[in-house]
């Protein structure tokens, strides 16, 4: 159990990762090289097997679909660095369960930023340089809002929380 504290690295990356997102429309590079370093030390605690190893080969395959949305301007290249440190922690077997709520609550996400952007602000609201940048129709998605979210739903039933609690 050396490696539990580790474990709660991801969560805490995620929640970080969105909040920065949102609030600055960035996701810096220490979030994903945090979830890196985390990953290796909790991988070695356990052990390294080929599902670890499954683990580097997702990270690498999102890494590479990642910087390929980003080349053609549909991602951020912050959202697709997060999404690749991501699938490290999740491996491929919870790689489509996490694209899926990536996907839904991106949708999600663009559908409230669309409303908002169609009315002013609240007053409370108007001193605030980030929901000033939010409500700029020029800006584009903080997607590690859903990035981060599809995350949390899908990480409680990663290998690193069923052995855990098993």
């Amino acid at each position: 159990m050396l490696g539990f504290p580790f474990y709660l690295a991801f969560p805490f990356a995620m929640i970080l990762a969105a909040a920065l997102d949102l609030l600055t429309f960035t996701i810096p590079n220490r979030v994903c090289l945090l979830l890196l370093a985390c990953f290796l030390i909790a991988g070695f605690s356990v052990g390294i097997s080929l599902t670890l190893l499954s683990h580097l080969g997702s990270g690498l395959v999102l890494l590479v679909v990642g910087f390929a949305m980003f080349s053609c301007g549909w991602l951020g290249g912050g959202d697709a660095k997060l999404m690749a440190a991501a699938a490290l922690w999740l491996g491929f077997d919870h790689l489509l369960p996490f694209l899926f709520w990536t996907a839904a609550l991106g949708g999600l996400l663009a559908l409230v930023l669309l409303t908002y952007r169609r009315f002013l602000p609240p007053v409370w609201l108007l001193g605030q340089p980030w929901a000033l940048r939010l409500h700029d129709p020029k800006e584009g998605i903080p997607y590690g809002v859903a990035i981060g979210g599809a995350g949390l739903i899908v990480y409680p039933q990663t290998i690193w929380m069923t052995g855990i609690a098993g």
